[in-house]
């Protein structure tokens, strides 16, 4: 029973050779394609954080940390493309002391800085 499961379909083998060099041939041929989930033209959501960190100890807001980060779109509650950042003190205040920081999604420029809503 054991010695079944262990053995290797034999037929199989040239699909197997196949599909390896199917994914080594795609892997080479989109190496220098762009990703996706990262379009040229805009910041990523990492360093947008870590601008808006920058940007609330510039204003004297010391003590505090990143919380979430999401892109919002034209027409979300503004008229651009925009980084919402959302920053709260350590310890967290339940967003008591809680602070937004909005970027420009293409150059990471400050546009605004405001309290949450709600």
């Amino acid at each position: 029973m054991i010695a079944a499961v262990f053995r290797r379909p034999r037929r199989w083998w040239p699909l197997y050779l196949g599909w390896i060099a199917l994914c080594a041939i795609l892997f080479v041929a989109l190496s220098g394609a762009e990703d996706p989930s990262r379009p040229k033209g805009r910041i990523l959501s990492i360093e947008a954080g870590s601008r808006a960190l920058t940007i609330a100890r510039q204003r004297g807001l010391t003590g505090y940390e990143v919380v979430h980060v999401a892109r919002a779109r034209a027409g979300e509650g503004a008229a651009e493309d925009r980084w919402v950042v959302l920053l709260d003190q350590v310890p967290h205040t339940r967003l008591q002391r809680a602070v937004v920081v909005e970027l420009d999604v293409a150059s990471g420029k400050l546009l605004r800085v405001r309290k949450p809503n709600g």
